[in-house]
């Protein structure tokens, strides 16, 4: 791929930043409460209320001991395949497991950055579906054994665990590669992830990470077709990670000594919403090198013209209306995920364009998805890029906590609003593992 087109969108996933000419009014962060209401989870991803009240959460696992390929690790470290994905129910204060089995690849030894169940939702009569994705090539289908495919949407019995698949999304995208680039994984291959989606009336529309799209397709498995492609954007003077002693370049960056002054990034899309007006919402996470300040949240008419709604983001992964229309949009990070610093913000834009940080570090970090609660509080997965310590927290939006005193904390705080994990960091807390996939 030339330097002129920087993405590796099948593999991004996951600032201090002023944009005071991007804000109709900027409110200082807004401290706010919040609890959790599970933890102990692998890779957490995406979560939502059933009609019956109870919450639930897909964990992408952990990968297995599989089929292995290349890994996004700057310590050329394999992912591994397996049948570790799950989901999680959280009922009456109770958190189980109700669906395990499902396949996940994670990066061995330790099973982080996995990639497997991405998010589940529920259409107006209650019925679950599930959103299985995979940073990688869609051809790819003899691991893991007896368990559903990678790259698709199902339906699935909450009751017994069956599935039953609705859409190949990662077929669809090797046949027709939307966006007419040739988006590439670790091995060279066209690829495709699949990686949250949302149901309107009778049907799915859901965001592919690597084909940087928004696809449609009924809930009865007809009339698959890509909706929209979302832009690239060209970047100036783009700064890219410089690997420590021992560590390798990562796919996308240029050979050392020879940054260009301008490349061209994909989207990354992460989160699709439809808001007051109809429009659908999506939340753009950027291509590698993630830059600060560069993610956009886009609008898609009825009438399937794509606007900037919003910008001066960074690594936005996540974003939903609540009932009073405001737009909560989560940051996976406040700084590109190369820089070893995990802290997120969770921000809420009002419908006449103030954005006030309800949270920013703190207890948020590497956050993966968010959800409104039935009470209006606001779910979101904590911790997404880890094995076992992944979290849901409720904030609270209306009972405040003491405000930060630090004017650093502030800057922050004012900058946040903008997924591939790209961590440095282990599951123990030691600054070793780098590594970044969407």
């Amino acid at each position: 791929m030339p330097l002129s087109l920087i993405s590796k969108s099948a593999l991004s996933f996951t600032f201090i930043t002023i944009c005071l000419a991007v804000f109709s009014e900027i409110k200082p962060a807004k401290a706010v409460s919040f609890s959790v209401v599970a933890d102990g989870l692998d890779n957490v991803r995406g979560l939502n209320f059933a009609p019956d009240g109870s919450l639930y959460i897909t964990e992408s696992g952990v990968g297995g001991d599989g089929r292995c390929i290349p890994g996004p690790s700057l310590e050329g470290l394999l992912s591994c395949a397996g049948t570790s994905g799950a989901v999680t129910r959280v009922k009456d204060g109770k958190q189980e497991r109700v669906i395990t089995g499902l396949p996940s690849i994670a990066l061995r030894p330790n099973g982080s950055t996995g990639e497997g169940p991405q998010d589940i939702q529920f259409d107006r009569l209650g019925n679950p579906y599930l959103l299985i994705g995979y940073g990688g090539n869609p051809t790819i289908s003899d691991f893991p054994k007896n368990s559903p495919s990678w790259g698709q949407l199902y339906k699935i019995d909450l009751k017994t665990g069956s599935l039953k698949s609705i859409a190949d999304l990662a077929k669809y995208e090797f046949a027709n590669n939307a966006d007419g680039v040739d988006v590439l994984d670790v091995s060279g291959e066209i690829a495709s992830n699949p990686y949250a989606f949302t149901i309107k009336d009778d049907t799915a529309y859901i965001v592919d990470a690597a084909a940087n799209n928004v696809l449609t397709v009924g809930l009865d498995g007809s009339d698959l077709k890509s909706l929209t492609v979302l832009p690239t954007q060209k970047i100036t003077n783009p700064i890219f990670p410089a690997p420590e002693p021992g560590q390798v370049l990562p796919p996308d960056a240029p050979p050392s000594g020879q940054t260009p002054q301008e490349i061209e990034i994909q989207s990354v899309p992460t989160g699709v919403t439809f808001g007051p007006d109809g429009a659908i919402y999506v939340s753009e996470y950027t291509g590698f090198p993630f830059p600060e300040g560069k993610a956009r949240i886009f609008r898609i008419g009825v009438d399937g013209e794509t606007t900037v709604y919003a910008d001066g983001f960074t690594q936005l992964s996540d974003l939903a209306f609540d009932a009073e229309s405001n737009l909560y949009a989560l940051q996976y990070g406040n700084e590109p995920q190369w820089k070893g610093i995990s802290d997120g913000s969770l921000v809420q834009i009002a419908p006449d364009g103030t954005r006030t940080t309800l949270l920013s570090g703190n207890g948020l970090e590497s956050a993966t998805a968010l959800t409104v609660g039935p009470d209006g509080a606001i779910f979101v997965s904590n911790k997404g890029d880890r094995p076992g310590q992944g979290q849901v927290l409720r904030i609270d939006t209306t009972k405040k906590v003491p405000e930060p005193t630090s004017i650093l904390g502030l800057l922050i705080a004012f900058g946040a609003l903008g997924v591939c994990s790209f961590t440095k960091r282990s599951p123990s807390g030691n600054s070793k593992l780098q590594s970044y996939k969407l």
